[in-house]
């Protein structure tokens, strides 16, 4: 269906348009409030409140110079636990980095927060009293919260909620935006489709600069992912495929001795055996498996080790095999 949409528009000679072609608007926007109960008033309006983006790593990378916070000698929060990007944003605007993962007492010299529910590494989702409790706070200082939640549509042992959601931001996005991406629930990674919503405000200070830049999503990948917005029926087939792969490697996982923590969403088993994770890499590598050392997401990683399930099914089930041999 994407490679279809995408060779339909392959005749695209002229500049792609940085606010999305209205099909790609009010697919996302349908896509949204019918996924995660998320209401885009106008999609198609002047004042965006939704653009595409080159995947979701160039925005994260990019968020904190887009929004103009360069030069302001002010912090970046992000979780303790956190997939690395979130820091090189920070560092490439200037910024500093504080690891928490609780509303701190005060909000002086902050510029930024990131959240990520479900979380990469450890799939940890928080709650909607925890996303709440953000919200309240960025609000009350001034401060933009944004959530990562490309991983949102693989909940396994609860449901994740997004920070739009009308039980969390209340009735209008001010102050927040929510990332989402196509490279997982769609297993595009390739085409580098991902979604910026929110904050109509913030969104156009991140669409502004972007087209001056000339961040722009090609022309035929912006019709494959109206397609992709469009379309449950893929999403919910490859759910289902990292579903049986969730099942046989964590129970594999615990066979050979190890224990599961968090891991309740998303596409990873946060793994440890209580010993330093380079200890644990040495071992799994012996048995011909990679892994990621926790410490690559931040020192409170240090003891555990991420196990994906993005392999093929044939891979997956081979380190089943060695995992309980």
């Amino acid at each position: 269906m994407l490679r279809e949409a995408l060779a339909g528009a392959a005749d695209s000679p002229g500049y792609p348009t940085a606010l999305g072609t209205a099909a790609l608007r009010t697919a996302a926007a349908g896509w949204l409030r019918r996924r995660l109960g998320v209401a885009v008033p106008d999609p198609l309006g002047a004042v965006p409140p939704l653009i595409p983006t080159v995947g979701s790593k160039e925005l994260v990378a990019l968020l904190p110079t887009l929004l103009g916070l360069q030069g302001t000698a002010s912090t970046v929060v992000v979780p303790e636990v956190a997939y690395p990007t979130y820091e090189v944003g920070a560092v490439l605007a200037g910024l500093a980095v504080r690891r928490i993962d609780s509303p701190p007492a005060e909000g002086a010299g902050i510029s930024l927060v990131w959240l990520n529910s479900p979380g990469n590494p450890h799939g940890r989702v928080l709650t909607a009293d925890q996303l709440r409790g953000w919200v309240a706070w960025g609000r009350a200082h001034g401060v933009p919260v944004v959530a990562d939640e490309c991983y949102i549509t693989l909940g396994w042992d609860v449901t994740p909620r997004s920070i739009l959601h009308p039980d969390v931001a209340g009735e209008d996005h001010s102050g927040l935006l929510a990332v989402h991406s196509l490279s997982k629930q769609s297993t595009a990674a390739g085409y580098r489709g991902g979604l910026l919503s929110g904050d109509p405000e913030l969104v156009r200070r991140v669409w502004e600069v972007r087209r001056h830049l000339g961040l722009l999503v090609p022309g035929p990948v912006q019709a494959a992912m109206a397609a992709a917005f469009a379309d449950d029926a893929h999403v919910d087939a490859q759910r289902e495929r990292y579903r049986g792969r969730r099942e046989r490697l964590a129970a594999a996982v615990r066979a050979a001795g190890m224990r599961i923590d968090h891991s309740e969403a998303g596409l990873y088993l946060w793994a440890t055996r209580d010993e330093d994770c380079w200890v644990t890499i040495d071992r799994l590598a012996a048995l011909g498996i990679v892994a990621a050392p926790g410490t690559f997401y931040g020192p409170a990683g240090a003891r555990h080790v991420r196990l994906a399930l993005t392999a093929t099914d044939e891979r997956i089930d081979a380190a089943v095999q060695r995992l309980t041999a």
